[in-house]
């Protein structure tokens, strides 16, 4: 029985670390946070009982590592996680007899913020708990946060960077492309607070609450409520608390709980912190919990229903979606009968069949998830033809993580994908061309590919005769494709649909191969891999697609209807081929670090967001600052040159 315990508990720990990894280093979930829990409970049972823990159990582990493109710097105090229940009575008993702070646990990225002299000197995400990347120019752009404060003495403190569900629906609502939307807030907040542009960060309205305070000269009489009234005199918006004892914090959580119906913030439940200070630090800690604070998970409202199908939903990619629909339920106040399985991995580790009991929750009291199979029939069958055009499918496995695919590269459903990106703002930027229009000029067999749509004025009589359009909306659509015609090749590039190519890399593989389309078409896969940003996966996509002669002889369709505007590089003018620059702080000559890095590209050098050994040098306005990067720089050996400096050295202005 030992053996068999220790074998489950390595299979725990190896499945939750893998978990944990897509969660947090790249924004994907390859399980649900209920199925996360349920096996994180079971290792702990496991190790309790056994009385063994494993070097490299998410027990005694806390996050994971920090990713690569922005600096890294370690915290002076570990971040630790919190140990957590999802019994009201156990919250209650926690307490001691003693009053504590509850408050919402919000669900978005953990910041540290260091201000100094009363300004913002640094801000740092959690990481993997002892080492964060440093995002301070992005913290900078978020909504709420206060620049200078009234508190001129050294203070830390700690909050949640979010986005509202409100902001995350209207930013979803902009992309078109549906495979292209964001899974959650969380997911949108993560990749916003850690851009390397801040012009992105600020139009994504990413928000700030305090919920605690590391340090600060100032006597708070051992209470922390007296801190959080303090961070809110500085200009912070607190994260919303209630004093409460054991006689009043069952009502007050139930207060909590019927607010979350509404709430705009995301949260996953709340947190309870004692408001005796001393007597929490007194507690000390362990390898992973402080022994002051407590999460409370909402117990997921669970409801047993039936599985009716699965409904296999097809995308621009070739992705086919698994969705269960079953039995209508009510959960949370309202009814559910839809939630989406995610992909084959999750079908097949839930062992799913037509006619199958199950019990379905709402993640976070939003989204309908299943949470556990009753029946366990594993009879459901993957279809082996797409439900749009009847043409084989394929499974495909990528991270770990299998899907399934169309094969069909003329599927109806990839058709309308592929055009609605065609015609996207990043792309032709077509205008009056919604997606309900592409399908009806599909259906008419109007469009058959790209170039037939500045081929359109052939079927001038029907498209004005067509419900909803008139002589005035085809020739507003007339005016719209002929401005589209005259466009630049990153965006045609994009507009390909090409997998895995988004803005950045179409950009990027423009400006590599000089604006030169003939080179593009015609790399090779190993060139293409040698890309910096580039690797194996996109090249081999890149490579096939300009390899497939269909898409080739659409592409020279494509190209006799468009006017591309040429980017002239002379090879004269590639002045800063071969170096790295890295730019920090603000500019007097450009707009902002995007224009100068445009400039830069152009004479073919390259910009990151970190300073390495590969360096030729740091931009930065204030050469004397001791900001990380700055600091990084003098480490290395690495010149620190000012904006007026780097254009008379390198670009000669």
């Amino acid at each position: 029985m030992a053996d068999q315990n220790m074998e489950r508990m390595r299979e725990l720990v190896s499945l939750l670390h893998r978990a944990s990894e897509a969660y947090y280093a790249k924004d994907e979930e390859i399980m649900s946070n209920f199925e996360y829990d349920r096996l994180y409970d079971e290792l702990a049972a496991l190790e309790k009982e056994s009385g063994v823990t494993l070097a490299d159990s998410p027990t005694v582990q806390v996050g994971y590592e920090a990713v690569e493109e922005l600096p890294k710097e370690r915290h002076e105090t570990p971040m630790l996680s919190l140990a957590k229940t999802k019994s009201r009575e156990e919250l209650r008993d926690w307490l001691n007899g003693r009053e504590a702070l509850l408050s919402w646990k919000l669900d978005g990225l953990t910041i540290v913020l260091t201000y100094q002299d009363g300004a913002l000197q640094k801000a740092v995400t959690r990481g993997n708990g002892e080492v964060g990347e440093v995002i301070t120019n992005n913290a900078r752009v978020f909504r709420n946060l206060p620049l200078t404060i009234p508190y001129r003495g050294e203070l830390i403190l700690r909050g949640e960077a979010v986005i509202t569900y409100s902001d995350f629906e209207k930013i979803n609502s902009e992309i078109e492309d549906v495979q292209a939307k964001y899974k959650n807030p969380r997911n949108l907040c993560s990749g916003s607070v850690r851009q390397l542009d801040n012009q992105v960060t600020a139009g994504r309205n990413v928000r700030f609450y305090a919920f605690s305070l590391v340090r600060a000269e100032v006597d708070f009489h051992n209470a922390r409520s007296e801190q959080f009234a303090f961070l809110a005199e500085q200009g912070f918006e607190v994260v919303e608390y209630r004093v409460v004892n054991p006689d009043n914090i069952l009502d007050n959580i139930s207060y909590f709980e019927e607010k979350i119906q509404t709430y705009d913030v995301p949260s996953d439940g709340l947190v309870l912190t004692y408001e005796d200070m001393a007597y929490g630090a007194s507690l000390g800690r362990t390898a992973k919990f402080p022994r002051d604070s407590i999460a409370f998970k909402w117990a997921d409202e669970l409801r047993e229903t039936t599985l009716q199908e699965i409904e296999w939903s097809a995308s621009r990619t070739g992705l086919i979606n698994p969705v269960a629909i079953f039995e209508p339920v009510e959960l949370e106040g309202t009814t559910v009968s839809r939630a989406s399985v995610h992909n084959i991995s999750i079908v097949r580790g839930l062992k799913l069949g037509i006619g199958d009991r199950i019990t379905v929750y709402k993640a976070n009291m939003i989204i309908p998830q299943i949470a556990e199979n009753l029946t366990g029939s594993d009879t459901l069958e993957i279809p082996e033809t797409c439900p749009v055009c009847g043409q084989p499918t394929q499974i495909r496995q990528v991270n770990e993580v299998q899907s399934l695919y169309c094969t069909n590269p003329d599927c109806d459903a990839k058709k309308i994908k592929a055009f609605t990106l065609f015609v996207s703002r990043d792309a032709l930027n077509v205008d009056g061309l919604s997606e309900s229009t592409l399908e009806k000029f599909l259906a008419r067999g109007f469009l058959h590919e790209f170039a037939d749509l500045f081929r359109l004025s052939r079927y001038e009589e029907e498209i004005t005769q067509m419900e909803g359009f008139g002589e005035k909306s085809y020739r507003n659509l007339h005016e719209s494709l002929e401005q589209a015609k005259n466009t630049t090749l990153p965006r045609l590039v994009y507009g390909l649909g090409i997998e895995n190519i988004g803005v950045a890399n179409a950009k990027m593989l423009c400006q590599h191969f000089q604006f030169d389309l003939a080179r593009l078409r015609s790399a090779s896969q190993e060139e293409l891999a040698e890309i910096d940003g580039i690797g194996d996966v996109i090249a081999q996509s890149v490579h096939a697609f300009f390899a497939d002669e269909k898409n080739g002889e659409q592409l020279d369709h494509l190209l006799s209807e468009v006017n591309i505007a040429v980017e002239t590089i002379e090879e004269g003018e590639q002045t800063l081929s071969g170096m790295s620059f890295v730019i920090t702080g603000s500019l007097m000559h450009y707009e902002n670090r995007n224009q100068l890095k445009e400039e830069i590209e152009k004479k073919g050098g390259k910009v990151t967001g970190s300073v390495t050994g590969k360096t030729t040098c740091l931009i930065n306005n204030d050469t004397t600052s001791q900001s990380s990067k700055n600091k990084k720089a003098k480490e290395l050996g690495v010149e620190i040159v000012s904006e007026e400096e780097f254009l008379n050295k390198y670009l000669d202005k």
